[in-house]
């Protein structure tokens, strides 16, 4: 009998899951799995599970927000890559930026059929040191308000939260020194914004680069917004910002496989929502077509 490890955060969003877990493995079992089931207890607990477990099953089914599926796809990441089993993602977070990405219903029985029976792809997965990401590893404004945003005030106003937080970062924005190396590229000056991307929805902001993003193409697509350095300039911000794939003076955009940024002082950085530790020097480089995830037909 095929085998399948179901790794459920019931926390996450609204706790809806926790109504739907037994929908969800009916589901399965009608595919002809036999079903493991693990309830995360704590941050961390899906990566170590599914790297300890992974090798083991023919499919592992994760529900949450984009942070579990983070942590799962950090975790199969320690495994060969032939060892890795094909991943099944039922979006259950506030957000769920990847889930928009992949096509994935928000009904989570749908979201359940589509992991058995989807199209499988290959897609891309980032690497920055000891930390994986999926879709979206940044620093400075946005990228900070997944979490800094209470698991009590997303719950409540859902995506509310999300721009609520956003405007209010806009005031008083720290910007970084950094040099910033691509390619034969090099970037110098302050920073307001980072982002490394591989999705068409970051921080539920969507179509920033576009309509179509190749998720297995081995490239990402970079954002980068430099600190104006006049008064004048600052109202342009939001209007270029949000000029979809477009590149200009103070904002930059490019595709690169490979990133580095140096900075002359320590910077907080995330990764698909959650944060992913305080660094001055981080690389950031695209693993192509890593692992095998199920997606709408």
């Amino acid at each position: 009998m095929k085998e399948l490890l179901y790794i459920c955060n019931a926390h996450a969003g609204k706790s809806a899951v926790k109504n739907k877990i037994a929908d969800i493995v009916d589901c399965f079992i009608k595919e002809g799995y036999h079903v493991s089931i693990h309830i995360t207890q704590s941050r961390g607990d899906a990566a170590q599970i599914a790297a300890s477990r992974g090798a083991g099953v023919d499919r592992i089914v994760c529900s949450g927000g984009d942070g579990t599926l983070n942590e799962v796809i950090s975790g199969l990441m320690q495994l060969p890559e032939t060892l890795r089993p094909i991943v099944g993602y039922i979006p259950a977070g506030t957000t769920n930026d990847y889930a928009r990405t992949l096509h994935l219903p928000v009904q989570m029985t749908k979201a359940a059929e589509i992991a058995m029976k989807g199209e499988v792809h290959a897609v891309d997965v980032g690497r920055a040191g000891s930390n994986y990401f999926n879709y979206a590893y940044g620093f400075g404004m946005f990228t900070e308000v997944s979490y800094a945003t209470s698991q009590e005030l997303k719950k409540t106003l859902g995506h509310s939260a999300y721009v609520l937080e956003g405007i209010r970062s806009l005031i008083g924005t720290k910007s970084y020194a950094m040099t910033i190396r691509w390619e034969d590229q090099e970037l110098k000056g302050r920073f307001l914004l980072g982002m490394v991307t591989n999705a068409n929805s970051v921080a539920g902001m969507k179509g920033l680069w576009g309509e179509h993003i190749g998720l297995s193409d081995g490239v990402f697509e970079v954002t980068l917004i430099e600190e104006p350095q006049t008064l004048a300039e600052w109202p342009e911000l939001p209007m270029k910002f949000l000029a979809k794939g477009s590149s200009d003076h103070l904002v930059y955009r490019f595709k690169t496989s490979k990133i580095s940024f140096e900075c002359e002082e320590v910077v907080k950085w995330v990764k698909d929502g959650e944060f992913a530790g305080s660094h001055a020097q981080v690389t950031v480089e695209n693993i192509s077509r890593a692992v095998r995830i199920t997606t709408k037909k």
